[in-house]
């Protein structure tokens, strides 16, 4: 069951919308060209989406020039808003964006009930604050996107085995559960695939490539696959799911087992939002464990690579950014790719995001799904 969309877009607005969110503002004449269509119908399409306030003309100063000016069309911040939420182990992260893609307001509060109920209670109580505090309780609302962890059971998106942190939200219908309550429409998707989603969002990558993958280093190691600027879902939706390359009773390039070597070496610390506190006083230990994790991830982008030929790898996560940058390095450095050196190598990226990204991603999932072309795969 996929949720109704607030807007519904025919093929020919949705390739305008995204060739504008690719190429940025343009001319209708540019745009008629790139999409091959007529000056015409691109003329009547942008006229239908600027009134549904999704597309906004873009008035340049023309003083110094003759003539009837061009007027460029862009994508409008104020065609609606979106919400996203997601859980770490003690804490929620709910994000707004806007039409655009801008985040408005990203919010955290501690939380560690493995309650969905509990956790849709405080999703609601948290948007409604949220949207009057930033004066976007009027607006258009486009949908919120839920951040889950762990792989789709028999296909189904709605229902997952999660960690073991939130066995709570094992094998229920999570969409329905969320939607009904709140009355809204609710997207739920992995929370790798979904810091994918703000990762080559966030980063300009949609821009400059076509595909992408991305490590996404929370309590587990995940990842999410980017693929002609579409989600990767995979056959039963588990695409991205490079965790079970690490078996659980070895070392893994987790934040969990980053957690566990610091407790093991007498570090007073619960969860992975309080990493940072330790990373002067354990630099050797976090040093080390970068190195090792590195390597190993260095594994599953030598095959991602050659399976998919991404354009970007992109390393993301709970992890402080200065971990996620060292770990990005000691990627970028460890043997992989180098049966075939003369062939080029994907870009590099590290997330300004962090956490955050899965929250970003839930967040613009409901405008990607309206708005891109190619949006299920």
């Amino acid at each position: 069951m996929h949720p109704k969309p607030e807007i519904l877009l025919s093929e020919d607005q949705k390739r305008i919308v995204w060739d504008l969110r690719i190429s940025g503002p343009s001319a209708r004449t540019a745009l008629a060209d790139r999409l091959d269509m007529h000056n015409g119908a691109v003329t009547r399409l942008s006229r239908e989406l600027i009134a549904l306030g999704l597309v906004e003309e873009h008035v340049q100063d023309q003083r110094a020039g003759r003539g009837r000016p061009i007027v460029p069309l862009g994508i409008s911040s104020r065609g609606g808003y979106a919400a996203g939420a997601t859980l770490h182990p003690g804490w929620l992260e709910i994000a707004l964006v806007d039409f655009a893609g801008t985040v408005i307001v990203r919010d955290l509060e501690p939380f560690d009930s493995p309650d969905p109920r509990a956790f849709v209670e405080a999703v609601d109580r948290r948007l409604r604050g949220l949207s009057m505090s930033h004066n976007v309780l009027r607006s258009r609302f486009l949908g919120l996107g839920v951040a889950a962890t762990g792989p789709t059971l028999a296909g189904d998106p709605t229902r997952r085995w999660t960690v073991d942190w939130l066995q709570g939200w094992r094998d229920l219908d999570l969409q329905r559960l969320f939607a009904d309550y709140l009355g809204l429409p609710v997207w739920i998707e992995n929370d790798g695939t979904l810091a994918a989603l703000a990762e080559y969002y966030d980063s300009g990558l949609i821009r400059t490539c076509s595909s992408a993958i991305v490590f996404f280093i929370g309590h587990g190691v995940g990842g999410g696959i980017i693929v002609d600027r579409a989600i990767l879902r995979g056959e039963h939706g588990n695409a991205g799911e490079i965790g079970r390359l690490f078996p659980g009773k070895s070392k893994r390039p987790s934040g969990i087992d980053l957690l566990a070597e610091l407790q093991a070496a007498g570090a007073d610390i619960r969860a992975l939002n309080e990493v940072e506190m330790h990373q002067d006083t354990h630099a050797a230990l976090i040093d080390a464990w970068v190195e090792r994790a590195g390597e190993q991830l260095a594994v599953a982008a030598d095959s991602g690579v050659a399976w998919l030929d991404p354009g970007a790898i992109v390393v993301s996560g709970a992890l402080p950014l200065p971990i996620l940058q060292a770990l990005g390095a000691a990627l970028e450095r460890a043997d992989w790719a180098t049966a075939f050196p003369h062939l080029p190598r994907p870009k590099m990226h590290v997330s300004r995001l962090g956490s955050w990204a899965a929250a970003v991603g839930a967040a613009l999932l409901p405008i990607h799904q309206l708005v891109a072309p190619n949006a299920e795969r």
